[in-house]
């Protein structure tokens, strides 16, 4: 089994594609904005509901662009935090300052 740093290397890692949302109200959400679409689909001609996945399709992009910026901030205040904690193990083992 190749390390996860081996996967990354070899862009094998995609984390994004394994996270599902285990809270009940995004599977009611999820299906309340498909039966919407479904709706909408009906009441409007199909030139406008394609203009309408379109915008819908956009509004994905910039949450999921949102949603990758959070995770590489996140991901780096926590190697930030990793570096001040093994700092302060130096300082705590050999009275490092």
């Amino acid at each position: 089994m190749k390390s996860m740093l081996e996967a990354l290397y070899c862009g094998e890692f995609h984390p994004e594609e394994k996270i599902v949302p285990r809270d009940h109200e995004f599977r009611r959400i999820r299906r309340e904005i498909s039966e919407a679409k479904g709706m909408w689909k009906g009441k409007l001609s199909a030139d406008n509901f394609n203009q309408l996945e379109t915008l819908l399709d956009l509004h994905r992009q910039t949450e999921s662009m949102q949603a990758t910026s959070s995770f590489v901030n996140g991901f780096q205040l926590g190697a930030l935090m990793m570096m001040e904690i093994y700092a302060a193990k130096e300082e705590l083992i050999y009275g490092l300052r």
